[in-house]
This record gives C-alpha cells, sequence and structure tokens, in this order.
C-alpha cells in the first residue's frame, strides 16, 4: 500500500512516539480514565453495537478502561489479531481474562483476544472502529503506526460500502494543524483526548 512511501510520515512518527516515551505509567493510567469517560459520552459508541477496537500498548492512549465499559454495557467489542502478512484477523472481547499475551516477531507484546477467530470481514460487521493512531490533523486526517495494518482494515471497509463512525483517542498534545497524507489515507470521524472530543462529522 505504499504507506511508507513518504519521509515525512517516518519524521512525524519518531517526534510523537518520542514524546510518549517519556510519560509515566501514571500519566497513562490517569488518562485513560479520562479517556474512557469522554469516549463514553460519543454518540457514536454510545448507539453502537459492536464496536471494533484495540488493546492499547505501552504508552499508547490507553483503551482497557474503555473496552471494559462497552463490554459491561452489553456491546459486543471485537478486538485485533495480527497475522504474519500485518492483516487483522478478529476476535470477541469477554472481560480482562479474555486476554493472552502474543509475541509477534521483532514486534513488541500484544494482547489479543483467547476465544474463536472471527475473520478478517468479521470488522464489516463494527458500527464503530476505533483506530490507533499517533496523531490527527485539523481536517481529521490520521497519522497511523506504519505498519498498514488499518489501511487494509479501511479498505475492506470501503469496498463493501460499509461506513462504521471511525474514531481515534490520542493525547491533547497530538491533535496537530497537519499530518502528511497520501491518496488511500481517509479522514476520522472523532478524536477523542482527555480534554474533550473534536468531532469531524456530524453522528
Amino acid at each position: 500500500m505504499g504507506h511508507e512511501s513518504e519521509p515525512g510520515k517516518r519524521v512525524f512518527r519518531r517526534g510523537f512516539l518520542s514524546v510518549r516515551s517519556r510519560l509515566t505509567a501514571d500519566d497513562v493510567r490517569k488518562a485513560a480514565a479520562t479517556l474512557a469517560e469522554r469516549a463514553l459520552e460519543l454518540p457514536e459508541l454510545g448507539h453502537a453495537r459492536t464496536v471494533a477496537a484495540y488493546v492499547s500498548v505501552g504508552a499508547e492512549p490507553g483503551t482497557l478502561a474503555l473496552l471494559d465499559a462497552l463490554h459491561a454495557r452489553g456491546v459486543r467489542v471485537l478486538l485485533p489479531v495480527l497475522l504474519p502478512d500485518n492483516d487483522l484477523d478478529w476476535g470477541a472481547y469477554a472481560g480482562p481474562g479474555s486476554l493472552i499475551r502474543v509475541r509477534h516477531g521483532g514486534k513488541m507484546d500484544l494482547l489479543e483476544p483467547a476465544g474463536e477467530r472471527l475473520g478478517p470481514e468479521a470488522v464489516q460487521q463494527a458500527d464503530a472502529v476505533l483506530l490507533p493512531g499517533l496523531a490527527v490533523d485539523a481536517r481529521g486526517m490520521r497519522l497511523g503506526r506504519g505498519g498498514g495494518s488499518y489501511d487494509r482494515v479501511l479498505a475492506r471497509l470501503e469496498r463493501v460500502g460499509a461506513d462504521p463512525a471511525l474514531v481515534v483517542l490520542l493525547y491533547d498534545a497530538e491533535v496537530v494543524e497537519r499530518v502528511p497524507e497520501e491518496a488511500h489515507d481517509r479522514p476520522v470521524h472523532a478524536v477523542v483526548t482527555p480534554s474533550g472530543v473534536r468531532r469531524f462529522r456530524e453522528p
């Protein structure tokens, strides 16, 4: 998909990752609790029956508090399983005890759902998709981590005409004026940060 063809993205990524690396575990934990509260106020998540999400790792904006809150509401939460070609399969979240730690080659360990694999197409059932990211700009363009996994997810949704709400959880300083974009990049609908929600499309 040529997701690394633009050197500008690599430079941006390094900068945002460097700032995240200085956050303490306490910073991350406090932000996660606030992010969950803010995200649950979003109508896109409040009305969703199925949400495709992900388990945050390291200093990423924390998602576990939000996953648990959605699960407690009876929302079906789908979590990704990284495949060898960087595509994503999906499994249902059944609470904190349903996650297993998986090492993917030279990459970081990921927490993935332990249960049945539902297939890459399962994401098409989602009313909302939480996308990982490093930044979002004033137009709603997202800077991803560079692995290309979510480019494939978004392309799969587009091919079947699915139009779930696309939501990114970030720290306040990661909402910026402009990020580099390529032809296949698509804007998200909303970004949630500890200080509030910024919407790029009405629900």
